[in-house]
Parts: structure tokens; C-alpha cells; sequence
């Protein structure tokens, strides 16, 4: 019987919201000694500056690891890639993800809503959001996006489900890894011979000699599960937040200020426990601790959300003010690529939700709602709905 492990501090929760730990060290150690999953340990750096300061600090923190540490061989896991190698890649989709080019989905992303919420209502009350609403929503934004059957969704939100599952053997998820890049290989292959007018084939179009096809492969798979991963999530828990909090939902329904609530909740939730790890290229001082070449370094995106530096009564939720440079989306050169997509989905799908269904509610007691407590990123297993 395979024993479940016990998270490190960086990636408990209590409930939806961050450790009391997290806070601690973050006020008495910024950057402290930190066990890592893996059972190595590293530094964990908790401070909003000090975060900030590690994801845009390229010459002394680099994003490459050993490919036995990522699966594969890395190819096409931007996340993975330091400059210029990264720069490189980027540019090839910086153009497909910019605002301007994305507002042409919205009223594609609307007929999608609009259906679920259709089908939501014709089987009636209870639902369960997530399996309803919140998950197939991103995944079939995505899968047209990038030119990914959406009949094969079961397999890849499986796929999904293990890879990012912290309880699992690390053996056994880089195995379904492996499953999801053979898979993505085998659409690139087919659209080397016949490019469709999707991402992938607009990529083989444009820049076919720039990239290989294990590149591409990699590439095409890391956003597929970030594409409806995060935003599923945050579909979900973002609701039970509102719903918990019915004064902040009030102000969120007027559509004048879902933009600044959608904000706030991607910052109170923080749903990305960690942005990938660093490595110390070399000897460096960070938050007054020395840290040696070769240190892995973690920064929590939960603890750097809630720092006062951001506002002093930053560890409660309100819908009403203005947080720019949250960092739930990471920063600087690895900043999400796919932050507009997410932001415009969710800035759609909310409002969309609350209006349909005025008198919504949760279904369960709020201390029955099953979370994702061991996944990567962090969500409501399901979450049972009444109207």
C-alpha cells in the first residue's frame, strides 16, 4: 500500500486559504530552509519582493533542470528554458496570445458558456460545478485553440489529474508524461502532413523549420494542461468563494467590476502553489540569506499574494480594491503566457454563471467541499450546487 506523503509547508493549505506558517516565516524568515517533495531541501523565499526579485533575476536563477528531474528530455517545456533558448520559443506564440488576437474568441467562448449553462439548466438542480461548468469550459477553449480533439478529453484530463497529483510517485506520473507526449506527438506528425488552421498548424505553417517536432510536441502539451488546468480551478474555487462571501459576490455581479474582481480573487486564491523552482547559478544574497550555486530555490505565490507590502489588509478578500502586480500569473520572462486567455474566460464565464442562476447556492456544507489538496494546482475536487 502506497503511503500518502506529507506536503511541505509551501504546499499545504487550510481550506482554500494559505497555512498560518506561510505567514509566520514570512514576517521572522523570508528566505528559510525549505524540505522539498523530492526530499531534498532548498530555500523557500515568501516575501512579495523577494519573490519578485527571484522570477526576474535570470543571471543568478535559472529555470533549467536535469531532464530527469522534469521527464523527457524537456523539449518544449518553455517553463524549463532559461534565455535565449526561451526567448527563442516564446516569440513563436507571443503574437497568438495577445489581446487584440484573443478578442476574436470571445464570442466563441460566450456560445460555449452559453451552452453549458444550457445544459445545467435542462438537467435542473443539484450539479456538480465542476464536472458542469467550471472543467469542460477551459478544456474545450483550448483544445480548438491549439487543434486538440476534444472527444480525447477524458484521456488528457486523466492525464492531467496524475501529473499534477503530489500523492503519486514521481516514477508514475512522469510515465503519464510520457503517455501525453506521445500522444501530442502523434497530432503534430499529423498536422506536419496536413497543418488545420489551429495553433499547432499555424505554427508548422509559419515556423515549421524553426521547431522540431519534439519541441512542438512539448510545447503543445504544457499548454493543453496550463490551458484548462488553471482556469478550471479557478472557475471553481472562485465561485465557492463568492458564494461564501455574498457581499463581495454582490459587488462582483455588476459587470462595471468583474475585471477587478476577477483580480482579486486570481490574487487571495493563488491557486499555483509554486512557480517551477530555481536553480542559484551562483553565490548569491537574497532577503539577507546567503544562498550557495546550485541551491534550489521555491517562492510561494499564496504567502507573496498575502504580504501587507501589497496592502495592509491583504489576507482578506475584498472585491472593491486595486491590486495591480499580483503574481498569480508569475513574473518576468515566465510570466503566463496565457494570462489574457484565462482572465478573458473568467471575465466572461462569472458573470454568465450569476445570471443564469440568481439563486445559487452550495448544495453540501461548506466544510463537507472536497479540495484537490494534493494537486500542483490547487481546486475543489467537486463542488455540488443548488438554485
Amino acid at each position: 500500500m502506497t503511503e500518502t506523503p506529507t506536503l511541505p509547508v509551501h504546499l499545504r493549505r487550510d481550506g482554500y486559504e494559505p497555512i498560518p506558517e506561510l505567514a509566520k516565516l514570512r514576517e521572522e524568515q523570508p528566505v528559510s530552509p525549505a524540505e522539498m517533495l523530492n526530499g531534498g531541501t532548498g530555500w523557500l523565499v515568501t516575501r512579495y519582493d523577494d519573490v519578485r526579485h527571484v522570477l526576474s533575476d535570470v543571471e543568478n536563477f535559472s529555470n533549467r533542470w536535469e531532464p530527469s528531474e522534469t521527464g523527457g528530455d524537456g523539449s518544449g517545456f518553455l517553463l524549463g528554458y532559461d534565455p535565449p533558448d526561451h526567448t527563442s520559443l516564446r516569440k513563436l506564440l507571443t503574437g497568438e496570445f495577445t489581446v487584440r488576437r484573443l478578442r476574436r474568441l470571445e464570442p466563441r467562448i460566450n456560445a460555449i458558456i452559453a451552452e453549458h449553462l444550457d445544459k445545467m439548466e435542462q438537467t435542473g438542480p443539484p450539479a456538480d460545478l465542476v464536472e458542469a461548468f467550471a472543467l469542460p469550459i477551459p478544456s474545450l477553449v483550448i483544445c480548438e485553440l491549439l487543434g486538440v480533439p476534444y472527444a480525447d478529453r477524458a484521456d488528457f484530463q486523466r492525464r492531467s489529474n496524475i501529473r499534477l497529483d503530489l500523492s503519486l510517485p514521481l516514477d508514475y506520473r512522469m510515465e503519464v508524461e510520457a503517455e501525453g507526449l506521445e500522444y501530442m506527438a502523434n497530432l503534430v506528425a499529423e498536422q506536419r502532413r496536413d497543418p488545420g488552421e489551429d495553433m499547432i498548424g499555424m505554427l508548422i505553417r509559419e515556423h515549421g523549420d524553426a521547431i522540431t517536432d519534439r519541441e512542438l510536441s512539448g510545447l503543445a502539451d504544457l499548454l493543453l494542461l496550463a490551458g484548462h488546468e488553471t482556469t478550471s480551478n479557478m472557475l471553481g474555487l472562485g465561485t465557492l468563494l463568492l458564494l461564501q462571501n455574498p457581499e463581495q459576490l454582490a459587488f462582483a455581479r455588476d459587470p462595471r467590476n468583474i475585471d477587478q474582481a476577477v483580480e482579486e480573487m486570481l490574487r487571495y486564491l493563488s491557486i499555483v502553489r509554486t512557480v517551477i523552482p530555481r536553480l542559484a547559478r551562483t553565490d548569491v544574497e537574497l532577503g539577507g540569506q546567503q544562498i550557495s550555486a546550485g541551491d534550489v530555490v521555491v517562492c510561494s505565490v499564496p504567502a507573496a499574494n498575502r504580504d501587507p507590502v501589497l496592502d495592509p489588509r491583504a489576507d482578506e478578500f475584498d472585491v472593491s480594491r486595486k491590486i495591480a502586480a499580483h503574481l498569480a500569473f508569475g513574473h518576468g520572462l515566465h510570466h503566463c503566457l496565457g494570462a489574457p486567455l484565462a482572465r478573458m474566460e473568467m471575465r466572461l464565464a462569472f458573470p454568465a454563471l450569476f445570471e443564469r442562476f440568481p439563486t445559487l447556492r452550495l448544495g453540501i456544507p461548506v466544510e463537507n467541499v472536497k479540495y484537490r489538496a494534493f494537486s500542483f494546482v490547487f481546486g475543489v475536487a467537486e463542488l455540488p450546487l443548488e438554485w
